[in-house]
C-alpha cells in the first residue's frame, strides 16, 4: 500500500512531470516511426517498387522527434534534481560537468590555519573536490579561547574559517556560519564556533561534528584537525635582550618580542589519523599561507605530521606570506620564512616555495611591511625553487587573491609543471587548469 501510494505521487496533478513522460512518449513514437519509414523507403528504393513513404516525411519525423525527446530530457532532469541543487549554481549539465571534473581532480592537502589557509582552498575548490584542509587546534584567543577555556573543547575558530572556504560563498548559510555577535552573553562569538561545539556535543566527537557541518554546508573536501588532542603552544621568545618563555599562541604574539624557539605542551601529542593519511595519499601538500609560527609551524610539531610530510611522494609546496606579522614574522624575508621552515621540517623535503612580487602603495595602509625576496646570495636559493609572481589582492593588498593564487600554483609555468613531473595520472591536467584560470 505504501509503495502503491509513493508511486501515485508521480503522478499527481502540479508536480510537473507528465508533460515530459508524454513529450519523451512521442518522442520515442516519432523517432522511431522516422527510422522504419527510413527503412522502408531504402527496401523499396533498391526494388522496381514505387517508394511507401515520402523522404521528407522520414526525415521531418526523425528530426521531430530527437527534438522532442531531448527536450523532454532535460525538462525530466531538471524537474527531479530541482530540490537538490544549490541556488545560482548554474543549469544541470553545467553542475554534472563541474561536478565530475572536481571529483577527478588532484589530490590536495593544505595545511595552516588562522585567515591565511582560507585563499588556498578558495583557490583550489573551483578545480578538485579532493582537498583535505589540515587546521591547527592551538588557538587560545577569542572566541574560540572562550569556549576552549569555558566548555573544553578544541577551539572550533580555524576550523570553522575553513570550512567556510570550501563552502558556497554566496550561500545564505555560510554568511550565517560566519556571523559574529556583537553585544550580550554572545559577543564576540561566530555562530559557526557555537555550531561546531553544540555538534560536537551532540554527536560525541569533534569528529562526527566536522563531517556533519561539512555535509550542511555542502563544501568541497574537508576539514581535518592536526591532532585531536588538547594542546598548547610554547615558545622561547627574546625580550628586551631576555630569554622568556610564554604559553598560548595569543600571548606569543602579543608580546611583540623575536621568537627563538617553539613546541607543543604537551610535547608528544598523536596526529589525526585521517590528516596523515590524507598527506600520504597526496598529489601536491600546500603549506600556508598563514602565520608561520602561530598557524603553520604548530601543525608540523605534531608527531605524525611531521613524519608523513617527509614519506609523502607528493610535492610540497610553501606558499610565503605576503606581509610580515608583529610579533612573528618583523623584517623577515622570504629566506627567513623558509629557514623556519626548515627548523621544524628539516631541509630538502619542500619542493618548492611560492611568494609575492607585487608591493602596491594604494589599499595597503600604514602598517604593511611587505615579505621582500630571499637576497640572492643567500644559502636557501640553492636549496629550493622559487617562483616568484603577482599574488595580492587589489583590495586588501596584505591578503592573496585566490585567483592569481590558483594560477600560480596551477600553471604549468609553475609549480604545476613540477607537479606535473612528479605525477602522471588521469585528473585535470595542468593545460586544463590554466586555459581556464586566466
Amino acid at each position: 500500500m505504501k509503495d502503491t501510494r509513493a508511486l501515485g505521487k508521480w503522478f499527481s496533478p502540479g508536480i510537473g512531470l507528465k508533460r515530459w513522460v508524454a513529450l519523451l512518449i512521442a518522442g520515442l513514437i516519432a523517432l522511431a516511426s522516422g527510422i522504419a519509414f527510413t527503412i522502408l523507403d531504402l527496401q523499396a528504393a533498391g526494388s522496381a517498387l514505387p517508394l511507401p513513404y515520402h523522404p521528407l516525411l522520414a526525415l521531418a519525423l526523425v528530426i521531430g522527434g530527437t527534438a522532442c525527446f531531448t527536450a523532454a530530457f532535460l525538462g525530466y532532469s531538471n524537474t527531479i534534481l530541482a530540490p537538490y541543487r544549490a541556488p545560482h549554481s548554474g543549469s544541470v549539465i553545467e553542475q554534472v560537468y563541474s561536478y565530475s571534473r572536481r571529483q577527478k581532480g588532484i589530490r590536495v592537502v593544505a595545511i595552516g590555519g588562522g585567515t591565511g589557509l582560507p585563499a588556498t582552498l578558495r583557490a583550489l575548490k573551483p578545480y578538485t573536490s579532493n582537498i583535505t584542509a589540515v587546521v591547527t587546534v592551538a588557538d587560545d584567543g577569542g572566541s574560540s579561547g572562550r569556549l576552549r577555556r569555558e566548555l573544553g573543547v578544541l577551539p572550533p575558530g580555524d576550523l570553522r574559517n575553513n570550512i567556510a572556504a570550501l563552502a558556497d560563498d554566496e550561500s545564505l548559510m555560510t554568511q550565517l556560519f560566519q556571523h559574529r555577535f556583537e553585544s550580550g552573553n554572545l559577543g564576540g562569538h561566530a555562530f559557526g564556533n557555537l555550531f561546531i561545539t553544540a555538534l560536537a556535543s551532540v554527536t560525541g566527537s569533534l569528529e562526527s561534528a566536522l563531517i556533519e557541518t561539512g555535509r550542511v554546508l555542502n563544501i568541497q573536501g574537508q576539514v581535518f584537525p592536526a591532532t585531536l588532542e588538547d594542546v598548547d603552544l610554547v615558545a622561547d621568545v627574546r625580550l628586551a635582550g631576555k630569554r622568556v618563555t610564554i604559553s598560548g599562541e595569543s600571548r606569543i604574539t602579543a608580546a611583540g618580542g623575536v621568537i627563538e624557539a617553539l613546541r607543543l605542551r604537551p610535547p608528544h601529542v598523536e596526529a589525526y589519523a585521517g590528516s596523515v593519511q590524507a598527506i600520504l595519499n597526496a598529489d601536491i601538500v600546500v603549506l600556508g599561507p598563514g602565520s608561520l609560527y602561530t598557524s603553520i609551524l604548530p601543525n608540523l610539531l605534531v608527531e605524525g605530521i611531521h613524519e608523513a610530510l617527509r614519506a609523502t611522494p607528493a610535492l610540497k609546496v610553501y606558499v610565503c606570506n605576503i606581509a610580515t606579522q608583529p610579533g612573528e614574522t618583523e623584517g623577515f624575508t622570504v629566506a627567513e620564512h623558509i629557514v623556519a621552515l626548515e627548523s621544524a621540517l628539516g631541509r630538502g623535503v619542500l619542493q618548492g616555495v611560492l611568494a609575492n612580487s607585487s608591493y602596491p602603495v594604494e589599499n595597503a595602509g600604514a602598517n604593511t611591511r611587505y615579505v621582500m625576496p630571499a637576497p640572492p646570495d643567500h644559502e636557501v636559493t640553492q636549496r629550493y625553487q622559487i617562483w616568484y609572481t603577482d599574488l595580492v589582492d587589489e583590495a586588501r593588498p596584505w591578503r592573496h587573491d585566490p585567483h592569481k593564487l590558483a594560477a600560480a600554483l596551477l600553471r604549468p609555468e609553475g609549480a604545476g609543471r613540477e607537479f606535473a613531473a612528479v605525477k602522471e595520472r588521469d585528473t585535470i591536467s595542468t593545460d586544463s587548469i590554466s586555459s581556464s584560470v586566466v
